[in-house]
């Protein structure tokens, strides 16, 4: 007697091995956050922005050491807190382009609060 697998049960196995293979893709060629890079090319730190996001990199260092992992960036005062701003970067799109930027929220010398946002090109 031979071990026969029901239809739905292939759809379903095919299915989740779908899922894994591309998961496990898009894992292996994401871009990962690198300190160097980030510095060196500045229009494209869209492609390692989601990393550094993602692995909550900056909120809670001193502002010295977001410096030392991001660099100089564009410092302005918001209601007493101080801002710092980061480009990012134009992504290629077929639609609207529109510019990245990050913005490190300091309070206290502490980052709070890390926005990463989106803006039109005009």
């Amino acid at each position: 007697m031979g071990f026969k697998i029901k239809r739905n049960d292939q759809i379903g196995m095919f299915f989740f091995a779908a899922f894994v293979i591309g998961t496990s893709l898009i894992w292996f060629f994401e871009e990962r956050f690198n300190s160097k890079q980030w510095k060196s090319s500045p229009g494209m730190r869209y492609k390692i922005v989601e990393d550094l996001l993602d692995n909550k990199l900056i909120v809670g260092k001193r502002k010295a050491a977001v410096i030392v992992l991001l660099g100089e960036g564009e410092v302005y005062n918001v209601n007493g807190k101080e801002h710092m701003e980061y480009r990012l970067g134009i992504k290629p799109t077929f639609f609207e382009e529109k510019r990245e930027k990050l913005t490190v929220v300091f309070k206290y010398d502490v980052a709070t609060e890390v926005i990463h946002s989106k803006e039109k090109l005009k």
